[in-house]
């Protein structure tokens, strides 16, 4: 993670308090993290969701010797059920998410490894429980609690929330509350037992035909083509709909994708509004330094002239 990041000067200082040896490396390269494996012997690591992909991609991925890894962690962006099965037998250790964001200092939700399976139940779709101290509601639009299941924000109250943004106090106000209650612009839910679900970022969320569509549901469902290598899902503007669901894929080396294929792939796992409408082929996703897709970047040439990025 870069040490600009919360997930990067969060790791560091956490290892430095635990007096464990950090490596540290002036840039991700999946190559190199095979070789610290093999030299330096790493016990603990921290990965996107993307970065995980790249290093299960290299060749050595599945030569390496990875008895000495204990726990693999990841969060900063959602991660698709496949991808996470694979990193689970490859690596062959404890998995643990981590969710949090600059706002909340870090991590304040997780996943520990005894909830982590290969099997495909609802729990590996969960980012975990709240951390001690930290409490997780979920409301609706104007504010209002919501039930366990219901899709709606999500709101965090921690100690370890921000005082505000520095000299913004009107942007401080419209994101924690009075009650000090912060605003994540997360989508997501609570299930009965206190999990917490993350659908998505609020403003990435399509709405088509009146219908709530999360991108990151839809991704990883195509993620599991065996034609793909990556995708990103993102609205564009339709006459009909209002905004059509529209996937763009990265294929895997070596396949000639089929949109058909893909397609009729995802209708097997998701309901018929969420299905693209249209599906693009790329050589690479743009990502930023700490591995989150740039969604805006790929949504930008088709909102060109229009005032509003919703139709």
């Amino acid at each position: 993670m870069p040490v600009a990041h919360i997930g990067g000067s969060g790791w560091g200082l956490r290892s430095l308090l635990a007096g464990a040896k950090g490596v540290v490396a002036r840039d991700f390269d999946p190559g190199a993290v095979l070789d610290f494996f093999e030299r330096e012997r790493i016990s603990k690591l921290f990965l996107v969701p993307a970065a995980m992909q790249f290093v299960l991609r290299d060749p050595r991925a599945r030569r390496i010797d990875y008895s000495r890894l204990k726990t693999l962690l990841y969060g900063a962006a959602p991660i698709p059920a496949a991808l996470l099965r694979e990193g689970i037998e490859v690596f062959g250790c404890g998995f643990a998410q981590q969710y949090g964001m600059t706002e909340t200092t870090g991590t304040v939700v997780a996943l520990p490894p005894e909830d982590h399976t290969t099997d495909d139940v609802p729990r590996m779709r969960a980012a975990g429980k709240p951390l001690p101290d930290v409490e997780v509601v979920v409301v609706d639009w104007e504010g209002r609690r919501l039930p366990p299941g219901e899709v709606g924000e999500l709101m965090i109250r921690s100690p370890q929330n921000m005082a505000g943004y520095w000299k913004q106090p009107d942007e401080t106000a419209r994101t924690i509350d009075a009650e000090g209650w912060l605003r994540t612009g997360d989508a997501g839910f609570l299930d009965a037992e206190g999990y917490v679900y993350i659908h998505d970022r609020v403003k990435d969320m399509i709405i088509s035909g009146g219908e709530n569509v999360y991108p990151a549901e839809v991704e990883s469902a195509i993620y599991g083509h065996p034609q793909v290598a990556d995708v990103a899902v993102i609205g564009v503007p339709d006459e009909k709909w209002g905004e059509a669901v529209k996937a763009i894929v990265v294929p895997r080396p070596g396949q000639a994708p089929d949109r058909d294929s893909i397609a009729a792939w995802a209708r097997e796992r998701l309901a018929g509004y969420k299905i693209p409408k249209s599906i693009e082929f790329v050589d690479a996703l743009p990502r930023n330094p700490s591995g989150k897709l740039l969604r805006r970047k790929l949504r930008e040439p088709y909102w060109e002239g229009y005032n509003r990025r919703v139709n």
